[in-house]
């Protein structure tokens, strides 16, 4: 599941974000509401996590003009004001669920998960593509042949491909989406991570491929 986070302090944001990722999601991290409110504009995501006090636009103006351009992607606020009266402005302006700092990286990752099963975009924990299935509850891919459970960064590229089909995904924007800007892996992960996947889409038996194109990324395809 893709999410995005909306929160300005840099080091918070950079802990949050290895929480989720550890816990299987992908994330998309920005520091203000401005870049906050272009990100779920122009993207697709299974749940927004939301900062109250960010900069040039705060999280509450950001819930509400979401809300009312009719955008129903379930969103968490993220806020260490903690008076009832904020919770109830928040929840009011329709957020899905609120959590005040500091927090347990455990009640997070389930207020995630509760949200996004409440959310009926993603009743459906299945994403599909030609003969494979992919379930984003248990991280599994699935095919004619059987089933095999992926591994955390082969789950989140193989998302990426069955989110958008046809399309071809360079290493590059594997390794700003899954792995960061400031990651110190390597590229070939993105390599070594596109052969995994390969060898666990033919071990289920599906008829698709991942297909290099030369000088521009990678590409899940149909087989023949």
């Amino acid at each position: 599941m893709r999410l995005l986070l909306a929160e300005d302090e840099r080091m918070l944001s950079e802990a949050i974000t290895a929480i989720l990722t550890r816990s299987n999601y992908s994330v998309d991290a920005v520091y203000n509401g401005e870049d906050a409110l272009d990100y779920i504009e122009t993207d697709q995501y299974d749940a927004v996590i939301l900062d109250v006090m960010m900069p040039k636009m705060d999280g509450i103006t950001v819930l509400k003009t979401i809300r009312a351009q009719g955008r129903d992607v379930p969103v968490l606020m993220l806020t260490s004001k903690s008076e009832i009266s904020d919770k109830i402005e928040g929840l009011d302006s329709g957020a899905d669920d609120y959590l005040t700092k500091p927090f347990d990286a455990r009640e997070l990752v389930a207020r995630i998960r509760a949200i996004t099963r409440r959310a009926p975009e993603v009743q459906n924990n299945d994403l599909e593509f030609g003969d494979m299935k992919l379930n984003r509850t248990a991280f599994e891919l699935a095919g004619p042949a059987g089933s095999v459970r992926l591994a955390n960064k082969e789950y989140q590229m193989l998302e990426m491909f069955m989110r958008n089909p046809g399309q071809v995904i360079s290493a590059e924007r594997f390794m700003e989406k899954i792995w960061g800007y400031d990651s110190e892996a390597e590229i070939n992960v993105v390599w070594v991570n596109i052969s995994g996947l390969r060898k666990k889409i033919s071990q289920v038996g599906a008829h698709n491929e991942i297909k290099a194109i030369r000088g521009a990324g990678y590409l899940l395809e149909k087989s023949v």
